[in-house]
């Protein structure tokens, strides 16, 4: 029999992890929306006309020209240090005393998260979440190969009775919070509920992970504290931020401040999965934070992004069937919005797209039992008057 001829085996199956754990809902129907025509509440895109795409190619042709033999090479897995301080002082400045060395640059906030689900999680360990959640994070537990429990939630985030509860009986390895503008229902975890998270955090023994990728997009109300800044749970807090929202997400660049145990793990782990994030996009980063206005930049974008809430706000109940309910986020790039009992999201969006107009259903970001009434919009991506004609659109879908 000749080698062409035999017999050949099976290939070997893949991990049970990677098998279980589907793609995401929000890219896929980001691929079937991409045609121009459609006006989409589905992605949480940044407004690219708002790039300070002159003042980020300025920082490239900096570092570029000064020091290129140093900014093309490889580089330490912590990351720039210039970013890091940076990075530091934005934080002190904000309330939460931070050094350089208490900070890893990452490859976006998500690489973040999956760096800790590496150093913190092993598989069946419970990881509590809040109810819905955001996506992507599930889909890195999923990964973990960890039990994902929701903690029950309402308009203002996690109920801390029974937060307090289920850490009691679950006896989860880490609590994952968006507790500012949160993805993908747009609410904020009001200041004394972060208090009572941060208690249970010390006295019950678990981990905190606080993603905040939308913090500085706030357009009313009054900033709150991080969970991380309150005393008695500095050793088991961790704050992951991003660069995504307020300079541009295609550097994927972001930056997690973590306890020195915790981060000396992840940057292990970090090694292993790409050596460094990219020398070059650091330094630009770094420069455009010395030569640009970054604060200037951020209110021109915060006035955008207002008025495209705000226009959203004000087209909804003429778009949606009577009966529906949402709520009025003081910031970041999503609200979230409940049919009447009977309608399912997820099949009216199919009416949707031939409408040329889209959303994401809400169904997905439930770690357990979807509310299929539930949709996200995001307001950031198209203008005032975009919003208004997509709203238009999607009335005519709902009839």
């Amino acid at each position: 029999m000749t080698q062409t001829t035999a017999t050949r085996a099976a290939v070997p199956a893949l991990a049970a992890r990677a098998a279980d754990v589907g793609a995401s809902p929000v890219r896929e129907i980001l691929a079937l929306t991409a045609r121009p025509e459609v006006i989409s509440f589905a992605g949480g895109l940044p407004a690219p006309e708002l790039f300070d795409a002159a003042g980020l190619r300025a920082a490239y042709d900096a570092v570029l020209r000064e020091a290129p033999q140093q900014v093309l090479q490889y580089s330490t897995t912590e990351g720039d240090p210039a970013l890091r301080a940076t990075v530091a002082a934005r934080l002190a400045a904000r309330g939460l005393p931070t050094g350089a060395d208490d900070l890893l640059v990452t490859g976006g906030s998500q690489q973040g998260l999956s760096l800790l689900a590496t150093a913190l999680l092993e598989p069946g360990d419970t990881v509590l979440v809040e109810d819905p959640t955001y996506l992507a994070a599930l889909q890195v537990f999923g990964l973990a190969g960890a039990r994902v429990v929701p903690v029950p939630s309402d308009a203002d985030g996690v109920l801390p009775d029974a937060l307090d509860a289920l850490v009691a009986a679950e006896r989860p390895k880490l609590l994952y919070l968006i507790p500012t503008f949160q993805n993908p229902t747009g609410r904020t975890l009001p200041a004394e509920r972060r208090t009572a998270v941060a208690e249970i955090a010390a006295r019950r023994g678990l981990w905190v992970v606080e993603d905040d990728p939308y913090g500085e997009l706030r357009y009313s109300g009054e900033a709150q504290p991080w969970i991380s800044a309150f005393p008695g749970a500095e050793d088991r807090t961790v704050l992951l931020g991003s660069f995504s929202k307020i300079m541009a997400p295609g550097l994927r660049l972001g930056w997690l401040r973590a306890p020195s145990a915790l981060r000396r793990a992840c940057v292990i782990a970090k090694q292993a999965a790409d050596l460094h994030t990219s020398t070059v996009d650091q330094a630009a980063a770094a420069r455009y934070f010395a030569d640009a206005d970054l604060d200037a930049h951020l209110a021109t974008v915060r006035a955008a992004y207002r008025a495209r809430r705000d226009a959203l706000l004000a087209g909804l109940p003429g778009a949606l069937p009577a009966g529906s309910t949402w709520n009025r986020p003081d910031g970041g790039m999503f609200l979230w919005v409940r049919l009447p009992e009977g309608h399912d999201a997820t099949a009216l969006l199919r009416s949707a797209v031939t409408h040329d107009v889209a959303y994401v259903p809400g169904a997905p970001f439930f770690a357990t039992r979807p509310d299929r009434a539930t949709l996200r919009m995001s307001f950031t991506t198209h203008t005032p008057d975009e919003i208004t004609e997509g709203l238009r659109r999607l009335a005519r879908a709902f009839e």
